[in-house]
């Protein structure tokens, strides 16, 4: 919103027609070309108007603008600062962007503004040379669309040598990492690249008829009382998932979430980090996890509670 409501789909077609102006390539037809390619479908009927009847003062009825400079869209002091905010996060090291320009701004906020209390310790090392490095070896064998030759330690500690196909990156935010994806084999393998230890680019790989990973998807349902924004932060909370929403009598709604299977022990605690707000009514598989879950920590608080008396 930092961006859009300050240079909206508006400001940017009618930039973009201004340049063509003073090109002297403009047409009713470029004009309306350039508004749905710029803006929405419906925006033809109210931008258009407004241009050829001298509403908005930016060209005349020969499609010739007074304006001399081609427009330029500075970013402005609150945008500087959050972009600012967002380049002392230290997983953007891992992608190429540029942040120059910056030097002078304040950040919005900082990464020690936030406190985490739902989240492992033990997450990526972002800022570790040789870990971004891998990063980058593994983000150009995707956008060249070749093979890895990757080395890597398994649950079991043991050295592992494969060649893959990376297919998609993913990031925890609960467990704070990254873990790749792969295709090309009888089976899709997963691996969190805190465990890789190298990976070399191979040979390029023929993409129409690569094979994408099959998923075994999942459900949970539940109800949800919407006290103290609730839904909003259920919404939010699991944005990346797919969700149907109901609503029922008395403030409450009926929810269905739809997740990965293998991600079932990420999602339980993400649901019970909502406490009384949210009840789980199907499947009994997941409420039976729900309970254990709770037994094994009533049991670790008795004898924590226990070691102190």
């Amino acid at each position: 919103m930092l961006f859009s409501e300050v240079y909206s789909a508006y400001f940017n077609a009618v930039a973009a027609v201004i340049t063509e102006a003073l090109d002297g390539k403009l047409s009713v037809n470029r004009i309306n070309e350039i508004i749905r390619e710029r803006a929405f479908s419906e925006s033809v009927l109210s931008i258009l108007p407004a241009l050829k009847n001298g509403e908005w003062a930016v060209l005349d009825k020969n499609f010739q603008t007074p304006i001399k400079n081609i427009p330029k869209m500075p970013l402005t002091t609150l945008q500087k600062r959050w972009l600012k905010a967002v380049s002392l996060d230290p997983r953007i090291g891992l992608f190429s962007v540029s942040m120059s320009g910056l030097d002078e701004i304040e950040p919005l906020f900082t990464p020690g503004d936030f406190v985490f209390f739902d989240r492992y310790t033990d997450g990526d090392p972002f800022t570790d040379d040789e870990y971004i490095a891998r990063f980058k070896t593994i983000l150009a064998a995707m956008q060249g669309k070749r093979r890895l030759h990757i080395k890597y330690r398994n649950r079991r500690n043991r050295l592992m040598h494969v060649r893959i196909i990376p297919y998609r990156l993913e990031y925890s935010a609960k467990d704070d990492r990254f873990r790749l994806e792969t295709a090309g084999g009888r089976y899709t393998v997963y691996i969190n690249l805190k465990q890789i230890e190298s990976c070399e680019l191979l040979e390029e790989y023929d993409a129409e008829k690569l094979i994408a990973p099959k998923r075994r998807a999942a459900a949970v349902r539940f109800t949800l009382k919407n006290e103290r924004n609730a839904l909003d932060r259920v919404m939010l909370h699991f944005s990346d998932c797919r969700k149907e929403t109901r609503r029922l009598d008395n403030g409450m709604y009926d929810v269905t979430l739809w997740y990965e299977a293998r991600d079932e022990r990420e999602i339980l605690i993400r649901i019970l980090a909502f406490g009384p707000m949210l009840r789980v009514t199907a499947p009994d598989s997941f409420i039976s996890l729900i309970k254990n879950r709770i037994s094994m920590q009533q049991t670790v608080s008795r004898k924590m509670a226990d070691s102190e008396n």
